[in-house]
């Protein structure tokens, strides 16, 4: 289900396309039959991120007009408020992603909005009404959206709008990692009355990448289920200040990939148990590196390959630690009728956040400069925080 497939209405839109630089959009002939002739409820025109092929992002994408979409009955217009840009969004214009839409398309899967008005049946929801894309669909990239109702999940007008624009993707993978796959038992790190020795209790994580959103969410929320995590980061220029920032979340340690590059990573462990769990979003080196704190019958979850490198095991980590690797895909978890758990989690998480006790990075950029957010998210411009388009 996405922008341009999930209803008719969204395909008309592209009848009278005008580019703001360049030519209108190919094949848009069949649309025209589809565009409404009769007096009908329409939304305002709107401007939209928009590509026609797969290819590069920077160079694929432009920005266009595109003409009043008719709403009907069930359908709910929202005026959009803030959306990221993820790297699965370049993968899906790059074309390289399980997920693609047909051309042409809208950009984006993510995002917040204000009800701007609604059609005939629907009663749940009303002008004004601060509602974000659950589940995540396509066409986000633009000024106005018109989906059916049941892709808008309303909220407490009391959320700050990049993180209601931002917490249905990265935020809900690492709470379902941290509860779908090993029963973590939670604990503390206390002085014994013996000799002041320090007594740990309770399960610890490991994970690559925690500088990440999804790093940083799974810190804090392990932080809350008194669940200890070790972090790797890479090494580079402000690796100690990055260090910094993950302490203050709650990170019990965080390492450098060239700090735990020795043979034996239990020395490394004095304040922390043998993690059962590791999440891996990078690949390569860095995947092996979690693999070497897992304890014995450990779990390592990938939910990310950023480093473009395969994940290599070695025979006695299955022989010896008995180590298990799986897969973490939340389109496929989303996808498979749980839409209502889904959105009670959202509503737990945007509490947490409500109430200052989640948080995470983010750049709000303007719409007007949505190109130099795509360079920054695209690594142009060096280590970024995540991009977010305001509008």
């Amino acid at each position: 289900m996405d922008l341009l497939s999930s209803t008719p209405l969204a395909c008309a839109r592209f009848v009278t396309l005008k580019t703001t630089h360049g030519a209108l959009p190919k094949s848009t002939h069949f649309l025209r039959s589809r565009f409404p002739t009769f007096s009908a409820l329409m939304s305002p025109p709107s401007t939209a991120v928009l590509y026609e092929n797969h290819g590069p992002p920077d160079t694929v994408t432009k920005l266009v007009e595109l003409p009043p979409v008719e709403i009907k009955a069930n359908d709910v217009c929202v005026k959009m408020l803030a959306s990221p840009i993820h790297p699965s969004d370049l993968n899906i214009i790059e074309g390289v992603y399980p997920v693609r839409p047909p051309l042409p398309a809208v950009g984006g899967r993510e995002g917040v909005g204000e009800v701007h008005c609604v059609g005939s049946a629907i009663q749940g929801f009303s002008p004004g009404d601060l509602v974000m894309m659950s589940p995540p669909s396509d066409g986000t990239w633009q000024t106005h959206v018109v989906k059916d109702q049941s892709f808008w999940h309303k909220i407490d007008k009391d959320t700050p709008v990049e993180y209601a624009a931002t917490v249905s993707i990265n935020p809900l993978t690492a709470l379902r990692m941290l509860e779908d796959f090993v029963d973590l038992k939670s604990g503390d790190t206390m002085s014994s009355d013996i000799k002041h020795v320090l007594v740990i209790t309770g399960d610890a994580i490991v994970q690559n990448g925690a500088t990440s959103m999804v790093g940083q969410c799974v810190i804090q929320l392990a932080k809350l289920r008194g669940i200890h995590t070790i972090n790797i980061i890479r090494d580079r220029t402000g690796s100690d200040k990055a260090k910094e920032k993950l302490k203050n979340l709650g990170a019990d340690e965080v390492y450098t990939e060239s700090q735990i590059d020795v043979k034996n990573v239990k020395s490394l462990l004095a304040n922390v148990p043998e993690p059962a769990l590791g999440f891996n979003c990078v690949g390569g080196k860095a995947a092996t590196l979690v693999l070497k704190f897992l304890r014995q019958g450990g779990t390592m979850v990938t939910y990310g390959g950023m480093a473009k490198k395969p994940v290599t095991v070695s025979t006695s980590a299955f022989i010896f630690k008995d180590l298990s690797l799986t897969g973490f895909y939340l389109q496929k978890w989303i996808s498979s009728d749980k839409t209502q758990e889904c959105r009670e989690m959202l509503d737990y998480l945007l509490g947490l956040i409500r109430e200052g006790k989640l948080k995470y990075d983010m750049e709000l950029v303007p719409f007007s400069e949505s190109h130099m957010a795509l360079d920054k998210s695209l690594g142009k411009l060096g280590s970024q925080p995540k991009q977010v388009i305001k509008f």
